[in-house]
């Protein structure tokens, strides 16, 4: 089964778990663009930092809804509008 994994801030995983983030991002780099495009994936793993391998309460895992290019302007990401790939998690 082919997973995607993604690490993210406390910030960000709270919401996604309570459902009020519907899309992560991650910079339209050569990096992201490499592991995205035209890859498909059976689920998402979207962890709270970098935890233990046993520790389920920091990780949740989501079947792969795909994903899209687009352009933000978000202050994580600095002041000015910066294209993302805008990765669906719930």
């Amino acid at each position: 089964m082919k997973t995607l994994h993604l690490a993210l801030k406390g910030v960000y995983f709270d919401q996604i778990k309570s459902g009020e983030k519907a899309e992560e991002y991650r910079l339209a780099t050569p990096y992201w663009a490499k592991r995205l495009e035209g890859r498909e994936y059976d689920q998402i793993e979207l962890s709270r930092g970098y935890p233990s391998k046993g520790d389920t309460s920091r990780r949740i895992t989501r079947p792969w809804e795909g994903y899209r290019k687009t352009t933000i302007t978000h202050p994580h990401f600095g002041p000015g509008p910066v294209e993302v790939y805008a990765i669906r998690v719930n």
